[in-house]
């Protein structure tokens, strides 16, 4: 008898290996189906690239509680103390929902991953409008939205940024004739005209960079990358001219200044330790440190930790690079190959712009380290970033094998 929605759904008869009956519900067969769909994804994801983000993260975390005490000290006042170890126990509570959130997301199958950061790229870009609206300026920039809890629009966008931008570029895989490079101008110009009003030169400058990488990526002619590169000169030549923001930190940069203040105490911070580190809680130097558990925790890591630890981080941001280039030397989804790359892009790109900044070889962009320092929305949105890398990076495992392949069909049985 054909079965039915009804009896699909009643507990059914299941024999034993003793030969006995035993019944079998719903419920059992819904956690069965579960349990498998978990091993399936376990299999396709890349472990690699999640045990180098983890890695991080472990870091980040004893990175954040050497770090804890200066920030602590500097921020107390005489009507509140904060404890030597409160930003420990709140970057401890952040990375805790960041990684829930990265796992939620690294479980998404490929295309429910991309309309999920194109609607979030469109959520946050209307957060962007607000910002100068409705936000909450501190240090003189207004970046945040008070929703209850301080929301950075720009750290989210980051990652839909990412896929939005590699989706509409797909499009021309479809329809050589749509526009895409001009539909994907009109987005950066949207996107920098935004982060330039708050000010936030440093996060324009990062998503510019993205755009490039992911436009070269997908198909641009020499002639047009170098017109494109050229007007990106342009546009840093024009920043530092009418934009003061720009200006100001390109000549701290250059001149000295208050901003060139803090990467040079930053830089004596990084080269106190020497080789092995004064050991954890033992550094002197990072109390004067401002930002000590976000911008320059690098700094902090070279105290207490020494060089070879610094050495350490940047290995594993490059294993993280040749990871994700290695996952895709046989994709031959363009979508799947340009989100990957941006997603990619824009954490190593953070990075190496945030350990530039403490070696006193760029200037200072109030940038984090990505899993390292102590952050809030910017700490769960780096680790949304990487669970929506986890989800389009996802492949079977058994896709590349030849078919044909006698070994293969050994295995298989002569029915196969």
């Amino acid at each position: 008898m054909a079965s039915t929605p009804d009896t699909i759904s009643r507990a059914v008869p299941m024999p034993t290996r003793d030969g006995g009956v035993r019944v079998v519900g719903r419920a059992n067969r819904y956690r069965r189906s579960r349990r498998s769909e978990l091993v399936i994804w376990w299999r396709e994801i890349d472990r690699v690239l999640l045990a180098l983000v983890m890695l991080l993260v472990v870091i980040g975390g004893i990175a954040v509680a050497a770090a804890s005490p200066a920030s602590a000290h500097r921020l107390s006042t005489a009507q509140k103390t904060l404890g030597d170890l409160y930003f420990f126990w709140l970057h401890v509570k952040f990375v805790a929902f960041g990684l829930a959130v990265m796992f939620l997301a690294a479980i998404l199958p490929r295309e429910t991953a991309r309309r999920l950061a194109i609607l979030l790229a469109a959520a946050m870009i209307i957060g962007l409008v607000l910002v100068p609206l409705v936000g909450t300026e501190v240090k003189g920039a207004r970046r945040w939205l008070n929703l209850g809890i301080s929301l950075q629009p720009s750290e989210f966008l980051k990652p839909g940024f990412a896929i939005a931008l590699a989706w509409i570029l797909s499009w021309r895989v479809r329809d050589p004739r749509i526009p895409v490079i001009g539909l994907t101008i009109g987005l950066i110009v949207l996107v920098a005209a935004l982060l330039m009003a708050q000010p936030d030169f440093g996060s324009t400058v990062l998503f510019l960079a993205v755009w490039f990488i992911e436009v070269l990526l997908s198909g641009l002619s020499v002639r047009r990358i170098v017109w494109t590169a050229g007007c990106g000169v342009l546009v840093v030549v024009l920043a530092y001219f009418f934009y003061p923001n720009a200006t100001h930190r390109i000549d701290a940069f250059w001149n000295g200044g208050s901003e060139f203040d803090q990467v040079d105490l930053a830089m004596r911070t990084l080269l106190n330790g020497g080789w092995g580190g004064t050991g954890l809680w033992l550094g002197t130097r990072k109390m004067a440190l401002p930002e000590a558990h976000t911008d320059y925790i690098f700094s902090v890591i070279g105290e207490e930790f020494g060089l070879i630890m610094c050495a350490v981080v940047v290995l594993i941001y490059c294993a993280i690079g040749l990871r994700v280039l290695l996952r895709l030397l046989d994709e031959d989804d363009l979508f799947t190959v340009l989100a990957a790359a941006g997603l990619t892009a824009q954490l190593i790109g953070q990075a190496f712009i945030n350990i530039l900044v403490n070696l006193q070889l760029f200037p200072s962009k109030g940038m984090t380290l990505p899993l390292i320092s102590y952050g809030g929305s910017s700490t769960v949105a780096l680790l949304l970033g990487v669970g929506f890398l986890l989800a389009i990076t996802r492949r079977n495992p058994y896709l590349s094998r030849d078919a044909f392949d006698p070994r293969e069909r050994r295995k298989q049985g002569p029915e196969s």
